[in-house]
This record gives structure tokens, C-alpha cells and sequence, in this order.
């Protein structure tokens, strides 16, 4: 499965044989020499300019290796075999490296999954090295930058591919970045008009799938406990699907069929993938294979049937098909949006309602707003953009809960940060999730604030990182949307109430969730 020209599963090599596990990070700091010896070759460069010793990389517990010669003058790492320490050292650094019988390492793999997810390996990572590290996945030097600044200077021209969109589409063994840039221009403009035309056609059919849920909890006791997790995935199932496929999905039956194929995909892409389980386990891979290969049946179904006709109900893939794109193009843009729309909805929504029980005074500052732009008329597309604060509530719930905390760029050209060189192709990941968490750039950042927002400076970090304004990815821009929607009929007419004593534990993968139920009760303004 390519990310460019990687191959995720030499990123993610299985776990035949024991490996060095030794993370990197990049350091300016130099003047000293450990009697320690690396185990692998480090496969980063020095500064252009500076002599071939001066760049430190620790590994492990703060050992270091002073490089004596530039690592350009070395073959690529990635077309190396496994190396290994010799047992003597010998003066020169790139000596003390010999071939070894094993032909796939994992790298800092065991690490990853040990720290529960790659999101709290990269915050211990950062945390104990600083801002720019590396580590091995599988054999792969991989580069993760994890603060504003550096991810502002990071280098790489090719803006048109959305990080996170890279990775899934790597994951689902899709085309990531294989075209060229007016080709990847031409195909993220498409989703942002299918985002926009079917948000449009379709607002009066996701105001009617808010109030069913609404009229649902007014008819509960205020005692009752309510499956918010389970409540929010159905809701962004029945959404998603007939607002990007079409009316097949008005059969409820068709929305738990998806459903439970989108379950069996997302749980190996989220999991199975990264800490190398699929593939050990056939009864999974095959499941696995066979759920994606239902999904893209029915796409494929419903991209023939929407090709060269007109409906009155405009979907997310209409778009697509009306596009200059061929089948195969269609199918992995539809799938990936399908995938991601799906989870980030219900999960935006799951958390939005999570963060406002738990915060009387924003749940009424946002009813005030609802109340003052509504009154007693009817929500319009027109009337819900004048939802200001609501847009601060939906921001600070995706940089409270790091809501993608992990995304991802193959480096397209040579870059550089500070004064370290980042050589072309080289997998460089936004550890998000770290960059949002950091007090330098957000006062008391454990703390649920929308009120941040109104610094205009705080907006426009939180634009640059991709999620708000014209970077962000098309999945979530159609989830800001629909759970405005959905929390603009809720707390109109509903008080959400935390469950007392119940404490929510989180589950890092390519979208953060709840590890177990999260469970809210209501009450009836009027």
C-alpha cells in the first residue's frame, strides 16, 4: 500500500524478530561523545554548511552519536539491509554498522504499541526531545514535528493534498499523491463543491434527522441514561450516507449494512494496520477484505447510477461524476470521504455534547446565542453562519478532544527546518495531537474554553494547523455543519446533563473516541 513512494508495509513490518528499539531526535547540540553505539544507521542529514559532526541525535535513554560524516554520502536507508551493532566500535561512526541475517525490522514499532497509540508515543517523544524527532517505523526513519513554529517552516510544496486524506487513502492501498499538482487540485476542489452543493440540496433532510433525534430525547425520563457514542454514530450513519450516496440510504436497513462494514474497515485502519495485527490474523484480513470489498460495491453501484442523470436531490458524489475524473478516481475520493465523514461526524458530535455537559456556563452562553439568531423562526442555512460562538464551541471541542491528533505528508522535494534538511521523500507526520496540547501556544490547554477563539491570533494558528478556514480537509468542514445543526436543535429546546461520577477515558487512533460509552441524561427547557 503506497504513501507516494513508501510502502506502508515496510513502515509496518511484522514482529518475526526482536529490534533496537531506539528513538531519534534531532538536536543542534553537539561537543560531546557517548561510548554507547547505535544499532542502526541514523538516516537523517546535517545542516548544509556546517561541518559533518556537528548535528547530535540522542537515542534511547539520552544516548548520542556525534555523526563524523555527512549521511548523504550514504546510500538511502530505505534501500539498505538491517544493520547491527558490531560488538567493538572502530573510530569511524558508519564502522560500526555490519549486515544482518534478518531482512525487516520493526523499529520503534513495540514502542508504539506499548504507549497504547502513535499518538501517546509522539507526545512522550516530543515531550523528552523536543520539537523536531524521528523514529523507525519498520525500517523507515520517519521525521514527526510537533510544534506551530515548526511545523510553519516545515517545506513542502505540494499543498493541494490534505495530510489526513494521505494516510487513509495509504491505509485503503489507494493512490496518495501520485498524481501531479493540477491533478490533485482539480480533485480537491471537486470534494469542496461536493461538500458545498450537497450541504445546500440537503439541508432541509439533516434538519429533519436533528429534530427525529429530538423528539427521541423529549420522549426519555429525565432519568434516563442515554448512549451518547451509539446515539451519535447512528445519527452521522443516516446523515452521511444519503447526503453523499443518495437515497438508497433512506432504507434503514442499507444505513446498518454500511454500518457494519464501515465498523470492520475503520477498526483495522484505526488499529489492525499500525500495530501490525492484520496481517497475523486471517480470520480478521479476510473479514477486513471483505467489508471493503462490499463498500466499494456499493459505491461502484451508485457511481453508475448517477452517471449522465439528473436528480433533484444533488449528493456528495454527483460532484465527483460531474467531475473530469475517471471510475477508479471517483470510487477512492467517494470511499474516503464516506469512511472519514462518517467517523468525524459522529465523533464531533459525541465529544461537542460531552464538553457542554460538562460546562454549564458555555451550554447557556450557547443557548443565549441560539435563542438571540433564531428566536421563534426556523433554522436557515443563512441563520446558522451567524453562529459565532457556536464555531468556538465546535473549535475548541476538536482542539480539546485532538480530534485527529496524528496526520501525515511525503516530503515532495528537499526541506528544511531550522537548520536540519528533511531529503525528499522522507514520511513526515504532524503529530497534531502534541501542537494542540501545548501551553506555549494555548494558555491552560487542558481546559475547555471556546472563549479563546476570540483572538484572532489563536483563529489563525488553529487555521494554519487545518482546521478551520480554507485548509481544512472537506470531511471536516461537512462535519462543522452538521453537528451546528444538530447542537442548534438539541440545546434549543433540551439542558444536556453529564451522568454523575462517570469518567470518560479517551481512545487515540486516526479520530479520537471514548474507550467505553459515554452516557448523558436531558432535561426539557419547555
Amino acid at each position: 500500500m503506497a504513501l507516494g513512494g513508501l510502502s506502508l508495509r515496510l513502515l509496518l513490518a511484522g514482529t518475526r524478530a526482536p529490534a533496537p528499539r531506539r528513538s531519534i531526535a534531532l538536536s543542534a547540540d553537539a561537543g560531546r561523545r557517548s561510548r554507547s553505539r547505535p544499532r542502526r544507521p541514523v538516516g537523517s542529514r546535517v545542516p548544509r554548511g556546517a561541518p559533518a559532526h556537528t548535528l547530535c541525535l540522542k537515542l534511547g535513554q539520552a544516548e548520542a552519536l556525534l555523526l563524523e560524516r555527512p549521511i548523504r554520502d550514504v546510500a538511502p536507508w530505505a534501500e539498505e539491509p538491517c544493520w547491527t551493532s558490531r560488538s567493538s566500535p572502530l573510530p569511524s561512526c558508519w564502522h560500526w554498522w555490519e549486515r544482518c541475517s534478518t531482512s525487516t525490522r520493526d523499529g520503534n514499532l513495540p514502542d508504539i504499541v506499548n504507549s497504547g497509540s502513535l499518538h501517546e508515543f509522539l507526545v512522550n517523544l516530543h515531550e523528552r526531545y523536543g520539537p523536531v524527532v524521528s523514529f523507525w517505523f519498520g525500517r523507515r526513519l520517519v521525521v514527526s514535528l510537533g510544534t506551530v513554529d515548526v511545523l510553519k517552516q516545515h517545506i513542502n510544496p505540494n499543498k493541494t493534498l490534505d495530510p489526513f486524506e494521505t494516510m487513509l487513502k495509504s491505509l485503503l492501498r489507494y493512490q496518495s499523491g501520485g498524481g501531479n499538482v493540477s491533478e490533485n487540485h482539480m480533485r480537491k476542489k471537486l470534494c469542496e463543491n461536493g461538500v458545498t452543493n450537497s450541504l445546500k440540496s440537503n439541508f432541509a433532510l439533516l434538519l429533519k434527522l436533528s429534530e427525529e433525534l429530538l423528539d427521541k430525547w423529549l420522549s426519555y425520563p429525565e432519568t434516563q441514561h442515554v448512549p451518547l457514542s451509539q446515539h451519535m454514530l447512528g445519527f452521522a450513519m443516516k446523515s452521511v450516507t444519503q447526503m453523499v450516496m443518495g437515497s438508497t440510504f433512506e432504507n434503514d436497513q442499507e444505513v446498518i449494512r454500511f454500518q457494519k462494514n464501515h465498523g470492520t474497515v475503520w477498526s483495522e485502519i484505526g488499529k489492525g494496520f499500525l500495530d501490525g495485527s492484520l496481517d497475523k490474523n486471517t480470520t480478521r484480513k479476510k473479514q477486513y477484505e471483505d467489508a471493503l470489498v462490499q463498500l466499494e460495491s456499493v459505491l461502484r453501484n451508485i457511481i453508475k447510477e448517477r452517471k449522465g442523470r439528473n436528480f433533484s436531490q444533488h449528493i456528495f458524489i454527483d460532484s465527483l461524476v460531474q467531475g473530469n475524473l475517471n471510475d477508479q478516481q471517483i470510487l477512492e475520493d467517494s470511499m474516503i470521504f464516506s469512511l472519514a465523514s462518517c467517523i468525524i461526524t459522529a465523533k464531533l458530535c459525541t465529544w461537542a455534547i460531552c464538553f457542554l455537559t460538562t460546562s454549564e456556563e458555555v451550554q447557556k452562553k450557547l443557548y443565549e446565542e441560539i435563542n438571540q439568531v433564531f428566536g421563534n423562526g426556523p433554522i436557515t442555512p443563512e441563520k446558522i453562519e451567524q453562529l459565532r460562538y457556536c464555531q468556538h464551541v465546535l473549535c475548541e471541542t476538536v482542539r480539546t478532544a485532538k480530534l485527529t491528533p496524528v496526520s501525515a505528508q511525503l516530503q515532495d522535494i528537499e526541506g528544511k527546518i531550522d537548520q536540519f534538511i528533511i531529503p525528499r521523500e522522507t514520511l513526515v507526520l504532524y503529530a497534531l495531537g502534541v501542537v494542540l496540547r501545548d501551553p506555549n501556544t494555548w494558555p491552560s490547554p487542558h481546559k475547555f474554553d471556546p472563549d479563546r477563539f476570540d483572538d484572532e491570533l489563536i483563529m489563525k494558528t488553529f487555521s494554519s494547523l487545518g482546521f478551520s478556514g480554507t485548509r481544512e480537509c472537506p470531511e471536516l468542514r461537512f462535519a462543522y455543519m452538521v453537528t451546528t445543526v444538530l447542537l442548534s436543535v438539541l440545546v434549543k429546546r433540551l439542558h444536556l446533563l453529564s451522568v454523575e461520577g462517570q469518567v470518560i477515558e479517551t481512545k487515540y487512533e486516526l479520530v479520537t473516541s471514548s474507550r467505553e460509552e459515554a452516557w448523558i441524561t436531558v432535561s426539557k427547557r419547555y
